[in-house]
Protein backbone atom coordinates (compact mmCIF):
# COMPACT_ATOMS: atom_id res chain seq x y z
CA UNK A 1 0.00 0.00 0.00
CA UNK A 2 1.19 3.50 -0.82
CA UNK A 3 0.03 6.68 0.91
CA UNK A 4 0.81 10.07 -0.56
CA UNK A 5 0.39 13.27 1.46
CA UNK A 6 0.44 16.37 -0.73
CA UNK A 7 0.28 19.74 1.06
CA UNK A 8 -0.29 22.95 -0.89
CA UNK A 9 0.00 26.50 0.51
CA UNK A 10 -2.17 28.61 -1.75
CA UNK A 11 -2.10 32.31 -2.38
CA UNK A 12 -4.82 33.71 -0.10
CA UNK A 13 -6.76 35.29 -2.95
CA UNK A 14 -6.62 32.06 -4.99
CA UNK A 15 -7.66 29.42 -2.44
CA UNK A 16 -11.21 29.20 -3.82
CA UNK A 17 -9.88 28.69 -7.35
CA UNK A 18 -7.49 26.00 -6.10
CA UNK A 19 -10.43 24.21 -4.46
CA UNK A 20 -12.38 24.34 -7.73
CA UNK A 21 -9.45 22.88 -9.69
CA UNK A 22 -8.77 20.17 -7.11
CA UNK A 23 -12.44 19.24 -6.84
CA UNK A 24 -12.37 18.11 -10.48
CA UNK A 25 -9.86 15.34 -9.71
CA UNK A 26 -11.64 13.76 -6.72
CA UNK A 27 -14.39 11.81 -8.53
CA UNK A 28 -12.22 10.37 -11.31
CA UNK A 29 -9.52 9.42 -8.79
CA UNK A 30 -11.92 7.66 -6.44
CA UNK A 31 -13.44 5.72 -9.35
CA UNK A 32 -10.17 4.01 -10.29
CA UNK A 33 -9.51 0.42 -9.25
CA UNK A 34 -6.86 0.27 -6.56
CA UNK A 35 -7.48 3.79 -5.27
CA UNK A 36 -8.52 3.00 -1.71
CA UNK A 37 -8.99 6.59 -0.51
CA UNK A 38 -8.60 9.98 -2.10
CA UNK A 39 -9.39 12.96 0.11
CA UNK A 40 -8.59 16.65 -0.03
CA UNK A 41 -9.13 18.87 3.00
CA UNK A 42 -8.22 22.22 4.42
CA UNK A 43 -5.75 22.71 7.26
CA UNK A 44 -7.94 23.97 10.12
CA UNK A 45 -5.12 26.06 11.54
CA UNK A 46 -4.14 27.59 8.17
CA UNK A 47 -7.03 28.09 5.71
CA UNK A 48 -4.57 28.80 2.87
CA UNK A 49 -3.27 25.19 3.07
CA UNK A 50 -4.96 22.28 1.34
CA UNK A 51 -3.87 18.69 1.95
CA UNK A 52 -4.50 15.72 -0.31
CA UNK A 53 -4.25 12.27 1.24
CA UNK A 54 -4.15 9.54 -1.36
CA UNK A 55 -4.12 5.81 -0.56
CA UNK A 56 -3.26 3.33 -3.30
CA UNK A 57 -3.32 -0.44 -3.30
CA UNK A 58 -0.08 -0.57 -5.31
CA UNK A 59 2.16 1.40 -7.69
CA UNK A 60 -0.03 0.46 -10.65
CA UNK A 61 -3.03 2.22 -9.08
CA UNK A 62 -0.91 5.25 -8.20
CA UNK A 63 0.44 5.48 -11.75
CA UNK A 64 -3.07 5.18 -13.19
CA UNK A 65 -4.33 8.00 -10.97
CA UNK A 66 -1.35 10.21 -11.75
CA UNK A 67 -1.97 9.74 -15.50
CA UNK A 68 -5.55 11.05 -15.34
CA UNK A 69 -6.09 14.15 -17.50
CA UNK A 70 -7.65 15.84 -14.45
CA UNK A 71 -4.38 15.41 -12.55
CA UNK A 72 -2.54 16.98 -15.47
CA UNK A 73 -4.91 19.95 -15.34
CA UNK A 74 -4.29 20.36 -11.61
CA UNK A 75 -0.52 20.20 -12.04
CA UNK A 76 -0.71 22.79 -14.83
CA UNK A 77 -2.81 25.16 -12.70
CA UNK A 78 -0.90 24.88 -9.41
CA UNK A 79 2.06 27.17 -10.21
CA UNK A 80 -0.32 30.12 -10.61
CA UNK A 81 -2.23 29.28 -7.42
CA UNK A 82 0.44 28.38 -4.89
CA UNK A 83 2.35 30.69 -2.56
CA UNK A 84 5.15 28.14 -2.02
CA UNK A 85 6.31 24.86 -3.54
CA UNK A 86 4.08 21.93 -2.53
CA UNK A 87 5.25 19.37 0.03
CA UNK A 88 4.82 15.76 -0.99
CA UNK A 89 5.63 12.63 0.99
CA UNK A 90 5.16 9.03 -0.13
CA UNK A 91 4.73 6.35 2.53
CA UNK A 92 5.07 2.63 1.81
CA UNK A 93 2.84 0.75 4.25
CA UNK A 94 3.01 -2.98 4.87
CA UNK A 95 0.08 -3.26 7.29
CA UNK A 96 -3.14 -1.34 7.75
CA UNK A 97 -5.89 -2.08 10.26
CA UNK A 98 -8.84 -0.22 11.74
CA UNK A 99 -7.76 2.29 14.34
CA UNK A 100 -11.00 2.33 16.28
CA UNK A 101 -13.62 -0.38 16.55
Amino acid sequence: MIIVRFKMRCQTAKVDRAIEVLNDVIGPSRALPGVLNFDIGRDLSDPDCLIATEVFEDPVAMDAQESLPEVGAVLAALPGLLAAPPEATRFHVSLAEPHMS
